[in-house]
């Protein structure tokens, strides 16, 4: 099992699951192979099955069609699928000496044993292993070369060495490369936590990766923008503006996989500013027992917002809405709504916006009653001129002032209000009224 998952963690560490290669199984799993194990070849990829081609040292070779290959002469092996080319190749040597690394993806942190080995398993003696003709003299266990735990500057080309008199023999060099683990759970942090952060503050974002080795390279990106904002694991931004809202992204790669990071998005909070007082009538002026309401708002200012009425300099409510019933004189004065918010890297620091003052004059009706009642009695004390006598036929017409107020019966208010009605007066059976009765009825 564990094998299995090695050699899936290999193809996707080298993109081939994506760009579904063919690849060639050999069994015993060691390269380079040799012919006395009897060694099988599967080829794996994509295409019709039994649609295999098979080669070797470039020729075309062996039963065409099938997937597996049993190998009975030394030499390079590649095989064919239609719809995934060729696969990479396999050498089966025949050698006296022979030199076989795991066939695996060999990656880092990993152990792997590399053995020194004769023709048809002959004995050897005195082997000694060597990198980039190097001699590893203290990392030899008799045939056995342990590399543990693997790291990256383990790559490289080996050959070992067996000294038997009078001859020395020395194996093909066999090439060793080492993977990084492939990049897992990539995942971003933010300082402020949330990405939330004020207008003006610092910001640093940090790349982490939960699995993987290097080393390690990190890009980070914003949305929308094709600029590349940082190479480290960590971005900083000072004094942050209102553009740099948006989603933030990092990549990670280790030269063989790369990995991306979740979007995380990043708002910039603006402290409130401009704050103003809407009344639901235009006017300054209001008549007693109106209802008024107060909106107040602000123009820039990131949520959650709190406002607080004043009245006369003192805090009378909470909320972007205040509503005055019946207002009477009490209610006149200066009024002003200050919004609040609360931003930060600490989310404390209070931010207010005061509104300026607006002024409400209570004006009561029975103001301009009394004004229209006084000036009809002053009328009424001096002598009217009297009338001409109507010749006969005639229709007089006269009118009455009268005013209405909403709910109420016709009464005198103010001349603003003022409505005309007109009646007719007539003597009974239609016969004009003597001049003593009309003045009887104008009032």
């Amino acid at each position: 099992m564990a094998g299995k998952v090695a050699l899936l963690l290999w193809a996707q560490t080298l993109g081939l699951a994506g760009a579904q290669t063919t690849q060639l199984l050999v069994e015993p799993p060691w390269r380079p192979a040799v012919l006395w194990d009897r060694v099988t070849l599967t080829c794996q990829g994509s295409g019709t099955a039994g649609a295999t081609t098979w080669y070797k040292d470039g020729q075309l070779w062996g039963q065409q069609g099938l997937d597996h290959l049993s190998v009975t002469e030394s030499g390079t092996y590649t095989c064919d699928r239609p719809g995934s080319g060729h696969s990479p190749p396999v050498r089966v040597l025949d050698d006296e000496l022979v030199l076989q690394v795991p066939a695996r993806a060999l990656l880092e942190g990993d152990t792997v044993t590399l053995r020194c080995r004769g023709r048809q398993d002959s004995p050897v003696t005195t082997v000694r292993f060597y990198r980039e003709e190097k001699d590893l003299w203290g990392s030899r266990r008799g045939t056995e070369l342990s590399l543990s735990p693997l790291q990256l500057h383990h790559s490289g080309h080996y050959t070992c060495s067996s000294f038997a008199r009078p001859f020395l023999s020395r194996s093909a060099a066999v090439p060793v490369t080492v993977h990084g683990v492939p990049l897992l759970g990539v995942s971003l942090s933010a300082q402020p936590p949330r990405g939330q952060v004020a207008l003006g503050d610092r910001l640093v974002l940090s790349c982490m990766v939960a699995a993987g080795t290097g080393p390690l390279s990190f890009s980070w990106h914003q949305e929308g923008s094709g600029a590349l904002l940082g190479t480290s694991p960590h971005l900083e931004l000072h004094h942050v503006e209102d553009n740099d809202s948006g989603q933030y992204q990092c990549r990670v790669s280790n030269g063989d996989s790369v990995a991306e990071s979740d979007p995380m998005n990043v708002t910039v909070l603006v402290p409130v500013a401009n704050a103003t007082i809407i009344p639901s009538s235009p006017s300054h002026q209001v008549h007693a027992g109106d209802n008024v309401t107060l909106r107040c708002s602000v123009q820039v200012g990131s949520a959650p917002v709190t406002f607080t009425w004043l009245h006369n300099g003192k805090e009378v409510a909470q909320g972007p809405l205040l509503e005055l019933r019946d207002f009477d004189v009490g209610h006149s004065g200066t009024y002003q709504c200050m919004a609040t918010n609360q931003l930060g890297q600490d989310g404390h620091r209070m931010f207010q916006a005061l509104s300026p003052e607006l002024a409400l004059e209570v004006t009561a009706w029975d103001t301009e009653t009394h004004r229209v009642t006084a000036a009809r009695k002053q009328q009424e004390r001096a002598p009217p001129d009297p009338p001409a006598p109507p010749e006969e036929g005639e229709v007089l017409y006269t009118h009455v002032v009268v005013t209405k107020r909403a709910g109420e019966s016709p009464r005198a208010t103010t001349l603003q209000d003022a409505q005309v009605t007109y009646t007719e007066l007539q003597g009974p059976q239609g016969r004009p009224r003597e001049p003593g009765d009309i003045y009887g009825n104008v009032l």
